[in-house]
């Protein structure tokens, strides 16, 4: 529950949740549950990337598969009737040198927490093609291993040359008929294993100098096919909008497509503060089976510090360890001020 710290009058919150995907309602579930009295502050994607995908059919319990956003909203629901309150706020800059912690939220309110865990995922990158709005989630994807069951036969596209886009073409080819790679340029950025691997795989072909530029189809038929643009000096796009008479334009039939450029982990507000992030921006957590960080009370969940998985059961089994974690954490640290009632926390 909320109490008055010695270093501020304000409330003080037990748990607060950065992050309202699965990772951030398991943890608001496990919270709540030890009466915590948890708040989720939701971020500005409310559930994260679940939201986008219309077809789960690898989360356990689901036989016949759950969409994405009703299995975020029933978390939701199992989080609030156990007792967490929700913000539909971001957080904006954050103190975590001292506690209790501080928290500054882009509506312009001041939150302190004894504990917080960060659950704010990880952002896909687009290419901005156009109708990618329209159609991601509907044929159009940023995970492989969650949709590729749903392209079998499939002749399907994969847009990238680093090893993100190489691991969804290899695991593509378990199920789609032939993928072929995408790349602006006419060298892989992968690493020499993971490009070697798609090369030798008689299922991937590759379209070098050449970029998506268009995606074809509707909600009601999916992806359908897209349109390329290519140059023999690679980088296209700029080309074609510059009006470069060399750029070749095509439209090619696809029953798939797949951005493999690469996540862009949301720890933004993390930069500033004492909570180590690795090069690729992840949260890092100390070694062992834990979500703690080296700053004492601030815990890791999901696709934040996931660099690796990035599956929903991953994130909620990360969600719930959080949350254990940071009870953890305040029964040592209550217990301590009991004993020493001079201790701050």
């Amino acid at each position: 529950m909320s109490e008055l710290s010695d270093a501020t009058d304000e409330p003080v919150r037990d748990v607060v949740i950065v992050g309202s995907g699965v990772a951030g309602l398991s943890a608001a579930v496990y919270a709540a549950r030890a009466d915590l009295d948890p708040l989720v502050l939701e971020g500005p994607e409310p559930g994260g990337q679940l939201t986008l995908t219309t077809d789960v059919e690898n989360y356990l319990g689901f036989p016949e598969g759950v969409d994405g956003m009703e299995l975020i909203q029933r978390g939701k629901d199992q989080a609030q009737a156990f007792g967490a309150e929700f913000s539909h706020d971001t957080v904006e800059n954050a103190t975590l040198s001292e506690r209790p912690f501080t928290l500054d939220l882009a509506a312009g309110d001041r939150l302190h927490a004894r504990a917080l865990i960060v659950a704010t995922g990880a952002s896909a990158r687009w290419v901005g093609a156009d109708g990618e709005d329209e159609l991601m989630g509907y044929g159009l994807s940023t995970c492989a291993t969650c949709d590729g069951a749903f392209h079998r036969g499939d002749d399907v596209l994969v847009i990238g040359g680093g090893d993100s886009a190489m691991e969804e073409a290899l695991f593509l080819s378990k199920f789609a008929d032939s993928i072929t790679v995408v790349h602006r340029r006419d060298e892989l950025r992968a690493s020499d294993i993971m490009a070697e691997r798609a090369r030798e795989n008689p299922d991937i072909s590759f379209r070098w100098n050449t970029e998506l530029v268009e995606i074809r189809g509707s909600q009601e038929t999916g992806v359908t096919g897209a349109t390329l643009v290519s140059h023999p000096q690679g980088y296209p796009t700029d080309r074609w909008q510059d009006g470069d008479p060399d750029v070749a334009e095509e439209t090619v039939d696809a029953g798939g497509i797949f951005y493999g450029v690469g996540h862009v982990p949301n720890t933004d507000f993390l930069a500033d503060t004492p909570v180590p992030l690795a090069e690729s921006g992840h949260l890092e957590t100390l070694t062992g089976m834990t979500t703690e960080t080296a700053v004492e009370g601030v815990f890791g969940a999901g696709d934040v510090m996931d660099p690796d998985y990035r599956q929903a059961i991953t994130s909620a089994g990360t969600g719930s360890m959080a949350a254990l974690d940071a009870e953890a954490w305040l029964d040592a640290l209550d217990a301590e001020r009991t004993e020493d009632p001079l201790s701050a926390g």
